[in-house]
C-alpha cells in the first residue's frame, strides 16, 4: 500500500443534503440550481411529487381548476413517516456443476474452498443491515463479491426456497405482491426500445404506471417535469438508438432507464450498478439524481463498483462485500476510523473507497483471505451496537407501522398508482392496487407502443411482404393455368402442399420479435407495469392487420394465375384459410420464442418442426399409409388442416369436375406411351370385361375420387378452417403460460 501515489487534496466536505431542504434541480441547460427555501415549518425534504407539481405549475400560465389529489401536495404537514428496510442473516448458496477432469485439481486455499468441496458455493453469507428512506445505501466490492446477488435478494429476485434470512419493511415481512407495487428495479443493462425517443419512452412508462384517473395533460406535465429533473431536456426528442441507429449518450440512456422506473415515485428503488460504463461526470449526475429521489422519501439501494470521491460524498451508507461476506457496514465517514483500528490507516489524501477495495483485494489473494477483516467487522459492529441502540431510543417519534407509513406516503404524493382503487393487494393490512390501470387500457398502451416501433422500422414488414409476393409470383409462374388432366391433379396437390407450408415458414420472422423484447417484458412485468395477459392479447390483436395484408397479397397473386376453382366464393375461402394459416403459424412461432432464449436456436427448432408438420400432413404419405405409432403426429400437424381445407375447396365443388377421361387413365402408367388406337382397343376390352361402356370421353375420376385417393374423408373444409384458427388460439394460450411461469426473473 506504500507505493500508491496520493491524489490531490479533496475539496472541503459538503453539508449533508439530507438535512438541507433546498433540493438541487436540473434546469434546461443541465446546470444545478437551488430551489427556493421551503416554509420553516417543514421538517423533511420535499417529495418528488412536490418537485413535479412545482414544475407543472410553472409551465402553466393559469392555475388548473381543482388539481388532481395525487399531485396537489401543497399541504406542509410536519409529520414524518420514515421507512426502514431491514435485512438479517441473508444466506444464499448455489450448486456447482461438476466438471470431469483426468487429473485432480490442486487444492487452493480460498474463502470458498470448503463450499466448493461440498458441491455448493455460498454467494451470500449471513448478511445483515438496514436502509432508511432519505438515504442512499451502496453495496461495494470486487467483481464476484456478491453485490448484484445482495440487490437481487433484497428485491425478491431470489426464490424463497433458496434464500435464507428475512427482509422486513418497518418490521413487517415483505410480501412479493406488495414489494412489486411499492418498489422498482433498475437493471445494469439499459433495456429500452431503440426507436422510441426519450420523451416517448417516459410517456409510455407514465401511461403504464400512472392511474387512469390522472388526466392525459397531467401525465404529460409529469413526464416533462421528470425530463427536467433527470437533465434530459436537450435529448427529449432523440431516439434511444442502438448499434445500427445513432441515439442518446450512455449517461442519458442510464438516466432514461432510471426515469421509467421512478415515474410513479416508488418507495423503494433498487439499482444494479447504475454507473457502470459511464464517465465520471455522467456517473456523478446519475447518483445526484438518485440522491434527490432518496430525499423525496424513497429508500435507494444500489450496487457500485468503485465510486469517485464526488460520488462518495452523496452516499449515506456503505456495505463492502468479499466473497459474500460483509467486511464493512456503516457510514463513509467511519471508514478512516475502521481501517485505522484494523491496522491499515487510510492516508490523508487517499480515496477512501479505492483504499478499502485495494486492501480487500490484497487480503483476498493471501492464504487466509479476508477472514481477519470479516471477524474484525463483526467485533466493530458489536462494539458500536450499544451506542446505535441508545441513539434509536432517543429518537422523538416511534417508527410507524408499514400500513401507516404507506398511507402517509401516498397522501404526500409518492406511489402515485396507490391512489387507484382497483385490483388491490393486501399484505399485513396494507391495501394498494396491484396494477395502476385496467386490463383494456394496458392493451391499448402496449399496442400503441408496438405500432410506433413498427412504424419506425417499416423495412421489417416490407421484407416480409416482399418475400410473400416473390414466393407467390414464383408459384404463379410455375403453376400457370393448370389443366384438369391427371398431371394437372398432381400439380394442384403439390401446389397446395407447398403454398400452405410456405405460409408457416414465412412466420419464422416472428422469432426475434419477442426475443428482442424478452428482457424489457420481464423488467416491466416484474414490478407490475402491466399484466402478462394484456401483453399476449395486445400483440395478438395488432398482428392481425399485417397477417390480413400478407394473406391477401399471397391469395391474389396465386389464385387466378394458377387457375383454381370456385370463383369468388372459392377465392374467399382460399383467402380465409391462408389467414388462418398465418395466424396459426405466427402463434406457434411466438410460443416457441417464449420457450427458447436464442435466435439461432429458435430458427433451427422452427424449421425442423415445420418440416415434420409437412412430412405428416398427408401430402407425402396418406393417412392410411402412416405407421400407427406416428399417426398421432399426423393429427398434430399444423399443415394438415389448411392443406386438406384448400384441397376440398378445389376438388369438392357443386358442379363436379372430371379430371380423368377415358384414355387419360393410362397417362401415368407405362401404357401412356402406346399409340392412341391401342388405348381405344384397351378401353373396349375393359368395357367388355367390366360390363360397362367406357369410351375415350367417359369420366373416370372426379374431384371426390381425388379426395378419396388423398385420404381426405374425415373433416369438412370449414372444420379444417376452424381447427386451424383454434390452433392459433391454443398456441397463444401456451405463450401466455410460458410468460406466466417462465419469466419469473428469479434465481433458484
Amino acid at each position: 500500500m506504500s507505493g500508491r501515489t496520493p491524489p490531490p487534496p479533496p475539496p472541503p466536505p459538503q453539508p449533508n443534503p439530507i438535512l438541507d431542504d433546498r433540493l438541487p434541480f436540473f434546469n434546461q441547460s443541465m446546470e444545478l440550481v437551488q430551489l427556493p427555501n421551503p416554509p420553516t415549518t417543514r421538517t423533511r425534504s420535499r417529495t418528488l411529487a412536490d418537485l413535479l407539481k412545482r414544475v407543472e405549475d410553472a409551465q402553466n400560465d393559469t392555475p388548473p381548476a381543482l388539481p388532481h389529489h395525487v399531485l396537489d401536495l401543497s399541504s406542509s404537514s410536519a409529520a414524518t413517516h420514515p421507512f426502514v428496510l431491514s435485512f438479517s442473516n441473508l444466506t444464499y448458496s448455489v450448486k456447482l456443476r461438476r466438471k470431469f477432469t483426468f487429473f485432480p485439481a490442486a487444492t487452493v486455499s480460498s474463502p470458498d474452498h470448503q463450499t466448493k468441496l461440498n458441491g455448493t458455493k455460498t454467494l451470500l453469507n449471513d448478511i445483515s443491515g438496514e436502509a432508511r428512506d432519505g438515504e442512499i445505501m451502496a453495496v461495494l466490492g470486487a467483481s464476484g463479491s456478491g453485490k448484484s446477488t445482495l440487490i437481487d435478494a433484497l428485491a425478491d429476485r431470489i426464490s424463497k426456497e433458496s434464500l435464507k434470512g428475512t427482509v422486513t419493511l418497518n418490521g413487517d415481512v415483505l410480501d412479493s405482491s406488495l414489494l412489486k407495487v411499492i418498489s422498482a428495479y433498475v437493471m445494469q443493462d439499459d433495456l429500452l426500445f431503440p426507436m422510441l425517443t426519450v420523451e416517448e419512452t417516459l410517456m409510455f412508462a407514465a401511461e403504464f404506471r400512472l392511474p387512469r384517473s390522472l388526466s392525459k395533460s397531467k401525465k404529460k406535465a409529469r413526464v416533462q417535469a421528470l425530463i427536467d429533473q433527470l437533465g434530459l431536456r436537450s435529448a427529449a426528442s432523440t431516439v434511444i438508438g442502438d448499434e445500427g441507429h445513432r441515439g442518446v449518450s450512455g449517461g442519458e440512456r442510464r438516466r432514461v432507464s432510471i426515469g421509467i422506473d421512478i415515474i410513479h415515485d416508488p418507495i423503494v428503488l433498487f439499482l444494479d450498478e447504475p454507473t457502470s460504463g459511464l464517465d465520471s461526470t455522467s456517473a456523478f449526475m446519475v447518483v445526484k439524481v438518485l440522491q434527490r429521489i432518496a430525499q423525496s422519501g424513497s429508500i435507494v439501494i444500489m450496487s457500485i463498483h468503485q465510486p469517485s470521491y464526488r460520488i462518495l460524498g452523496l452516499l449515506d451508507h456503505l456495505i463492502f462485500l468479499s466473497h459474500g461476506n460483509t467486511v464493512y457496514s456503516g457510514s463513509p465517514a467511519n471508514l478512516p476510523a475502521f481501517f485505522s483500528e484494523f491496522g491499515h490507516p487510510i492516508p490523508e489524501n487517499e480515496n477512501r473507497t479505492e483504499f478499502a477495495l485495494d486492501l480487500i483485494r490484497e487480503l483476498e489473494e493471501e492464504p487466509g483471505g479476508t477472514k481477519s477483516l470479516v471477524d474484525f467487522n463483526k467485533s466493530w459492529q458489536l462494539k458500536n451496537k450499544t451506542s446505535a441502540q441508545a441513539q434509536v431510543q432517543n429518537e422523538p417519534k416511534p417508527k410507524p407501522s408499514l400500513k401507516d407509513a404507506i398511507s402517509a406516503s401516498i397522501s404526500r404524493g409518492k406511489l402515485v398508482s396507490g391512489a387507484n382503487g382497483n385490483g388491490k393487494n393486501s399484505t399485513a393490512s396494507v391495501s394498494v392496487p396491484a396494477f395502476a390501470n385496467p386490463f383494456w387500457m394496458e392493451m391499448a398502451v402496449i399496442g400503441k407502443r408496438s405500432l410506433t416501433n413498427s412504424r419506425r422500422m417499416p423495412e421489417l414488414f416490407g421484407i416480409r411482404l416482399g418475400a410473400v409476393l416473390v414466393t407467390g409470383a414464383i408459384l404463379a409462374t410455375i403453376f400457370w393455368h393448370l389443366d384438369d388432366s391427371p398431371k394437372g391433379v398432381q400439380e394442384r396437390v403439390g401446389f397446395f402442399a407447398f403454398a400452405m407450408s410456405t405460409t408457416f415458414y414465412t412466420c419464422a420472422e416472428a422469432i426475434p420479435v419477442f426475443l428482442q423484447e424478452r428482457y424489457i417484458f420481464m423488467r416491466e412485468t416484474a414490478y407490475n407495469a402491466y399484466r402478462r395477459s394484456s401483453y399476449v392479447l395486445s400483440h395478438a390483436i395488432i398482428s392481425l392487420p399485417s397477417l390480413l395484408v400478407l394473406s391477401l397479397a399471397f391469395a391474389a397473386t396465386t389464385f387466378w394465375a394458377v387457375g383454381l376453382a370456385g370463383g369468388s366464393s372459392g377465392f374467399l375461402f382460399y383467402f380465409l384459410v391462408i389467414v388462418a394459416s398465418f395466424w396459426a403459424g405466427s402463434s406457434f412461432v411466438t410460443f416457441l420464442s417464449g420457450v427458447v432464449s436464442h435466435v439461432m436456436i429458435g430458427f433451427t427448432v422452427v424449421v425442423a418442426i415445420l418440416a415434420y408438420f409437412l412430412l405428416f400432413s398427408g401430402f407425402f404419405i396418406s393417412r392410411d399409409r402412416i405407421p400407427p405409432y406416428w399417426l398421432w403426429f399426423h393429427y398434430l400437424s399444423l399443415v394438415k388442416y389448411p392443406y386438406e381445407g384448400v384441397l376440398q375447396n378445389e376438388f369438392d365443388v357443386k358442379s363436379p369436375r372430371c379430371f380423368v377421361r377415358g384414355i387419360q387413365m393410362f397417362d401415368n402408367t407405362p401404357l401412356g406411351m402406346v399409340p392412341e388406337t391401342l388405348k381405344v382397343e384397351l378401353l373396349k376390352s375393359m368395357s367388355n370385361t367390366l360390363g360397362m361402356n367406357i369410351t375415350r370421353s367417359t369420366c373416370v375420376i372426379t374431384g371426390a375420387d381425388v379426395l378419396n385417393q388423398q385420404g381426405i374423408t374425415q373433416l369438412s373444409k370449414w372444420n379444417c378452417f376452424w381447427i386451424t384458427v383454434a390452433w392459433g388460439f391454443f398456441f397463444r394460450f401456451l405463450f401466455y403460460l410460458t410468460l406466466l411461469f417462465g419469466s419469473r426473473n428469479k434465481r433458484r
